[in-house]
């Protein structure tokens, strides 16, 4: 692409802040798409040369997963990458190749692959102590645990230290449980809340769930803004849930849940001021409201530190997982002294949950991203990049839908616009086009038909130039 093409881009992108296009934008994308548009050249340059590799070949290692490993493991790309190194938003294969990674290990990596401030934690408390229960005194669960309830609103002040986004969520339904009373959850359609057997119920794809039992979970219509029966109206969705509390329950519910922007669900962010009606209605139920910031969390929204900021509410329950550890096996539940104290009627104990080598690397990512300024960079380099792809929404008619905040950002593909008919086939074939020009992306939704964008929050404006670049040359092959 050249310097003027580029610079034609960019004029279009800073002048657009919203989907909808003024006339004259209009005409500069119709015009911008009669040109020939070639692939990027090189990646943005990085100071960084990947160790030589001796290991195994990716053949090699694919015949061991599948011999060794659970068939229902599954994998992106035809031909399986063999990823052997990382460092910050890149990763490195076999052979040396770079790519950017705009998927961050699934929306996990925050600060970066082998952040060194967060290594440096990690092994100097690992030549300490590696492991130690809480049955034992040890400084380093403290300390994480009180930097991260000063990030909480309210009275979110007690912590409890998981190992994964399902462990947290299913605590925190257990919780809901317990504090009430009541049974009954409620959940969204199309949300995606772990692969634990109880927290299956909650989730509301059916990609991704077993037949097993999923009693006393209600899943209500999706306040998707897009697809949604009743667009971005949120009164309408609310009236849904108040009539699955009317007629499926005794009127008393133990919870919602929610994640603020849908994360395997395709990018979606809830209808505005949704959560609000919901934690109104589910209050009033004797209900508590759980937020799911297992994806949404530590900044990456850009505007807010937390997802369920965007819509203006505190819950009483808040989960959390991936980015809070960086990659390691780390996730947490946030509460109110409250509801706690119902946890204290039997002996709740989680063997390596807050153990010390996870609670250091934890307590760094809070410092990291707080040192390197990470939800205002967020911000900055994601409204660059939304305003990019929605440039090139209006040059391509197969996006139906440009979505997300920050570097939570989702692009769904369709075959016909009005129908919203999704692209399935031709979102797999530019899949694969983006890996060879050495983007990694994410797919989501129930038909596969979203690219997921979340990369790691050290994510630059050249990166993001590189992205849309090659999903634009990938577009204009199809």
């Amino acid at each position: 692409m050249t310097a003027m093409q580029r610079s034609l881009k960019t004029t279009i992108a800073v002048a657009s802040h919203r989907a909808s296009f003024s006339s004259l934008q209009r005409s500069a994308a119709a015009a911008a798409a009669d040109t020939v548009v070639t692939p990027p050249q090189q990646l943005p340059p990085f100071d960084h040369k990947p160790a030589p590799y001796n290991g195994p070949s990716a053949d090699e290692v694919f015949a061991k997963r599948k011999t060794f490993l659970g068939p229902s493991l599954f994998h992106y790309y035809q031909k399986p990458l063999n990823i052997v190194e990382g460092k910050m938003q890149y990763l490195y294969d076999d052979s040396g190749r770079r790519y950017i990674d705009a998927f961050a290990g699934i929306v996990t990596v925050s600060c970066g692959h082998c952040h060194p401030e967060i290594l440096n934690a990690i092994t100097e408390q690992s030549k300490l102590l590696q492991h130690a229960t809480t049955i034992y005194l040890n400084h380093t669960i403290g300390d994480f645990a009180e930097a991260l309830a000063s990030k909480m609103p309210g009275n979110l002040k007690v912590v409890y230290f998981v190992n994964s986004g399902s462990e947290a969520n299913e605590l925190a339904m257990m919780m809901a449980r317990l504090y009430t009373g009541s049974l009954d959850m409620i959940s969204l359609r199309n949300a995606y809340h772990g692969g634990s057997s109880s927290t299956l119920g909650l989730t509301a794809l059916n990609t991704w769930k077993y037949p097993i039992p999923e009693g006393h979970v209600h899943h209500v219509m999706n306040p998707d803004p897009y697809r949604g029966v009743f667009g971005a109206d949120a009164a309408s969705y609310a009236k849904d849930v108040q009539d699955h509390i009317d007629y499926g329950t005794s009127g008393k519910v133990a919870g919602f849940i929610a994640e603020t922007i849908q994360g395997v669900g395709g990018t979606v962010e809830l209808a505005p001021g949704y959560l609000k009606l919901i934690y109104d209605i589910v209050h009033k139920a004797g209900g508590v409201c759980i937020a799911d910031e297992v994806q949404t969390g530590f900044g990456r929204t850009g505007s807010h530190y937390w997802g369920f900021e965007t819509q203006g509410v505190i819950p009483d329950i808040v989960t959390m997982a991936k980015g809070i550890g960086n990659g390691l096996p780390l996730g947490a539940v946030v509460t109110t002294p409250e509801i706690a104290s119902v946890m204290a009627q039997k002996i709740q104990f989680n063997t390596f949950g807050g153990n010390p080598v996870c609670s250091a690397g934890g307590l760094a990512v809070l410092r990291v991203l707080d040192k390197e300024k990470r939800q205002a960079h967020s911000a900055e380099v994601g409204s660059h990049l939304l305003e990019r792809l929605r440039v090139l929404e209006q040059r391509h008619e197969i996006i139906g839908n440009v979505r997300g905040r920050g570097l939570m950002v989702g692009v769904e593909m369709v075959t016909d616009r009005k129908d919203k008919t999704p692209a399935k086939a031709e979102t797999a074939v530019v899949f694969e086009k983006l890996r060879e020009l050495g983007v990694l992306v994410g797919k989501g939704g129930i038909h596969g038909n979203v690219f997921r964008i979340k990369p790691p929050m050290c994510f630059t404006k050249d990166d993001a130039d590189f992205l849309v670049d090659a999903l634009d040359y990938s577009l204009s092959k199809l």
